[in-house]
């Protein structure tokens, strides 16, 4: 026999709450002691009620089937073959390829790998129907998922220049590319780009839908899902909508173009709040940012090793990062519940408050023009900036606070040894169309500051 519980308690509404939390603050005012305004302009209330939900549509988010990626730059085809190999049979479940060598035989790197069961995704540093022809000849026979990423404004964005010298030779190539391969995945979005320069979370939204209308716009023939390559932070519920208004968005544009393959995310935890010193909080920021990309519906994620940013690929980098997910997949059980986030009142606002503002300024850059006018301008990169602008203040008057760099600082630490790569922005002067949008992170100026009093 069931107990009604519930029937001895009456329900509270919201006005009730509200006016419990009221008294309790003996005074204070209310929005400005409990309510916060985000990056975005959405305003954080303390606590959300059904009484103030109105369910509005929104999208299912794939979570519980994402794939555990690793990356692997390809300079020696035999080493990178053994490695590729060793990483599957370690929990890896996709791999991704970047490539800058045109001339590197594809044969050789792909004709050990089980392709059948195996999603691949490939950063290619070049734009070439003769390279990708090669691929589709290797494939053909297999049951193979391939993804190419091809990305000529994400490059224009990110270098300051086409792939070839003329931007209509780029899109001529993609539509001859899209031409001849019919099954697998050809256009990438690299939302990524964004989120590192310091855009807030409605521009990477808006940025990269903008950016995936010039593709749908141009080239009529792409009919195969559209990759977003999406960094994550650490501002966690945020983010996990970030995610689900993206992908609604997408849906209602591609319905425009009769587009019926839906979006496809990869997504990777962000460098801009990663750090030099305590880098082991690095492991930490980028767990919960795994954990955002899951539930806001990720279909493959490549987790960015604790000390991505000054070592060298390692083997311990990698199975940190690589047991990260191994862990929230198989011990922590996230691959087990389909959108989680569904009926969550704080996170379906979000969705909703974030798609709004995403699709007001995607009909903002659309009126003046599209996104490759307003990049080539220079209003992209400079909205950018002020948002960066506006987050770097944040971090340097501590308000944003990294542990271990601009808070709880171990001055026992010392890093001047342990450097293999450069970590902070760098300079390579050259002449490009446009001035490139830069990655940068928080720390970068505060760390400099600390390895030149070592």
């Amino acid at each position: 026999m069931n107990t009604p519980f519930f029937e001895d308690f009456a329900p509270v509404s919201s006005k009730q709450w509200k006016q419990k939390i009221q008294f309790e603050l003996d005074g204070a005012d209310y929005n400005e002691t409990l309510v916060w305004n985000s990056p975005e302009d959405i305003k954080v209330k303390p606590f959300y009620h059904r009484d103030d939900f109105n369910k509005t549509a929104t999208t299912d988010s794939h979570t519980g089937n994402f794939k555990i990626c690793q990356n692997i730059f390809v300079f020696d085809v035999e080493k990178s073959v053994d490695r590729a190999l060793d990483l599957l049979q370690r929990g890896a479940e996709s791999l991704r390829f970047t490539i800058d060598n045109e001339s590197l035989d594809i044969n050789k790197l792909l004709g050990k790998l089980p392709l059948d069961k195996t999603p691949v995704y490939f950063d290619l540093k070049f734009l070439s129907v003769d390279f990708i022809s090669k691929i589709n000849d290797i494939i053909e026979h297999k049951k193979a998922t391939v993804f190419y990423n091809l990305d000529p404004i994400g490059h224009l964005a990110k270098e300051g220049n086409w792939f070839t010298t003329k931007e209509k030779n780029n899109f001529e190539t993609l539509q001859i590319i899209s031409k001849n391969t019919r099954e697998s995945s050809l256009i990438s979005i690299n939302l990524g780009l964004y989120q590192n320069a310091g855009a807030n979370m409605v521009q990477q939204i808006a940025y990269s839908l903008a950016h995936a209308n010039e593709y749908l716009n141009r080239i009529p023939t792409i009919h195969q899902p559209i990759v977003f390559e999406i960094a994550v932070g650490s501002n966690y519920f945020f983010e996990i909508a970030k995610l689900r208004a993206l992908r609604l968005l997408f849906q209602l544009i591609a319905k425009e173009y009769y587009h019926d393959n839906d979006c496809h995310f990869l997504v990777t935890p962000t460098k801009r709040n990663k750090t030099l010193y305590d880098f082991n909080t690095n492991m930490l920021r980028t767990t919960t940012e795994c954990m955002s990309a899951i539930i806001g519906g990720a279909d493959t994620i490549a987790n960015l090793p604790y000390d991505a940013i000054y070592h060298k690929n390692n083997e311990f980098g990698d199975r940190i990062a690589r047991n990260q997910l191994l862990l929230l997949k198989n011990e922590s059980y996230f691959d087990k519940v389909k959108n989680p986030a569904d009926g969550s009142y704080y996170i379906e606002t979000l969705t909703q408050q974030l798609a709004d503002k995403a699709l007001t300024l995607f009909k903002e850059i659309e009126a003046n023009g599209g996104f490759l006018k307003q990049l080539n301008d220079g209003i992209i990169k400079r909205k950018i900036q002020e948002s960066a602008d506006k987050e770097q203040r944040l971090f340097d008057t501590n308000k944003e606070i990294l542990v271990g760099t601009n808070k709880y600082q171990n001055p026992k630490d010392k890093m001047k040894e342990q450097i293999e790569l450069y970590p902070f922005v760098k300079t390579k002067p050259r002449k490009t169309l446009i001035t490139p949008i830069i990655e940068k992170r928080l720390a970068e100026k505060l760390e400099q500051e600390r390895l030149a009093s070592e």
